[in-house]
């Protein structure tokens, strides 16, 4: 689950700062997140909801540091508490790079499973079977089949691409045998209504 709950709690703020700021932290979560920081925190989202000046930058710094050390071959110790000294001493970022957000393991994790399930089963059987894969309001990912079913991310996770299949088939085949049987109860329906 990456998101602040502070964003929706926040009364004391400017909703458009705060809309702002939740635009920013949507555009670098991922990034962060893999990083390592712990948006479950209070401490961290005390601190991203305080921060008022240069919020981006100071992820972007972050971000170029992360990546200065993966150069030089060393871990980022304790994410969180990095970024919250980022916050308080408002880093600046010096060596930033937009490619650095190319990083595949930055990406939204329901957008890896989107193209992943389409390597996986095939372009089109993905769009028969999947509606979408996404997160609620809570930030908690999920899988929506065309049958109108949710699969919590977290659960998918733990199975194998077969087992998902069968249990989205499954539920496509329920759903397409009721809509038949809808529409023939309804075609016979209209033609006896017409006798």
């Amino acid at each position: 689950m990456l998101r602040l709950t502070s964003f929706t709690e926040a009364y004391d703020y400017n909703p458009y700062e705060l809309e702002v700021k939740e635009e920013i932290f949507q555009h670098y979560k991922y990034a962060l997140a893999y990083i390592g920081v712990d948006f479950y925190r209070e401490d961290v989202q005390e601190a991203i909801l305080n921060c008022n000046d240069g919020f981006e930058d100071i992820i972007r710094a972050m971000i170029a540091y992360w990546y200065w050390l993966q150069s030089r071959e060393e871990k980022l110790e304790y994410p969180s508490a990095c970024l919250i000294q980022a916050i308080q001493e408002q880093w600046k970022p010096k060596y930033w790079k937009d490619e650095y957000l190319d990083n595949p393991q930055f990406q939204n994790p329901c957008l890896i499973f989107w193209q992943r399930a389409a390597l996986m089963w095939g372009q089109d059987l993905r769009n028969q079977l999947i509606a979408d894969v996404n997160e609620d309001e809570n930030g908690t990912e999920y899988i929506l089949f065309s049958s109108g079913k949710k699969l919590s991310f977290s659960i998918a996770l733990d199975w194998s691409w077969e087992k998902i299949k069968e249990y989205a088939m499954i539920e496509y085949t329920h759903t397409i045998n009721f809509k038949s049987m809808r529409d023939n109860l309804m075609s016979n329906f209209y033609e006896n209504e017409s006798k």
